[in-house]
């Protein structure tokens, strides 16, 4: 079994790693790439089956502009937070899987045409929402455990901000293309530097050494000691890995929270 271990913390909580200025210009990046691709879906794309079990590409879509919406203003975050909240404890699950759900469910009859233009609108007031969030907000503690490979951790609410909420679309940003057999745009500067930020985490969660090299725009090379596994993979498909999707072996078991 490979041991592994939260990243490094302070005050005994998760931590961004990339520093704010940088993770708030990917923010915006990522909704305008998001908004974009949402935008050049096909009429019959929006039907298809997508890697998240419960959803067609249109609820995933809303999903994606709901969690949006959700970090414009704090009294939004609080409308959602209370009734995905009620809707946990009379359906008996967790509050992350009734937040999403009432994500989808609340834009239940939206048209694709619909979804495209909140994508379009909502992104810059998304981006703006987590950049003005205060940095005595930021280091505090969500609140809620988070079970990453096996054992409860704490996060700051600035590692959910700055990376959490940019990793997440950006998967299914990836979770879209897929769905509809289409390449993801990825370019070094914005993908490049997520699935970065990504390997540096999976690597301070095992112990091991290894040689990994990634292919694709947002791939490179990285490696630590001698004598470890080697890796070798398409970026995109290393992310979902290591984010849970699928069995996977070795270090790629080693998951990393999008």
């Amino acid at each position: 079994m490979i041991a592994t271990t939260p990243p490094p913390t302070r005050r005994g909580l998760v931590q961004p790693r990339i520093r704010r200025p940088a993770a708030m210009h990917l923010a915006a990046t990522e909704y305008d790439r998001t908004a974009t691709t949402l935008a050049g879906l096909t009429p019959d794309d929006w039907s298809r089956s997508t890697p998240c079990p419960a959803w067609d590409v249109r609820e995933l879509a809303c999903h994606m502009v709901g969690m949006a919406t959700m970090v414009t203003t704090p009294w939004e975050t609080a409308r959602q937070q209370r009734k995905a909240a009620k809707d946990a404890r009379t359906a008996g699950t967790d509050p992350l899987t009734a937040l999403t759900a009432l994500q989808v469910s609340e834009r239940a009859d939206w048209s694709p045409e619909r979804v495209v233009e909140a994508a379009r609108k909502v992104g810059p007031r998304a981006a703006r929402g987590r950049r003005l969030m205060p940095s005595f907000i930021r280091r505090r503690d969500l609140g809620q455990p988070q079970r990453i490979n096996g054992r409860d951790e704490a996060w700051s609410l600035g590692y959910l901000s700055d990376v959490i909420l940019t990793r997440d679309p950006w998967m299914h940003r990836m979770d879209i293309a897929l769905a509809t057999g289409t390449t993801p745009y990825l370019t070094e500067d914005h993908d490049g530097v997520i699935v970065a930020d990504v390997v540096e985490e999976w690597a301070t969660r095992h112990s091991a050494p290894y040689d990994l090299t990634l292919t694709g725009a947002a791939g490179g090379h990285w490696s630590r000691g001698e004598g470890g596994e080697v890796i070798s993979m398409d970026a995109v498909d290393f992310c979902r890995a290591v984010s849970g999707r699928g069995d996977a072996p070795g270090l790629l078991s080693v998951q990393v929270p999008f």
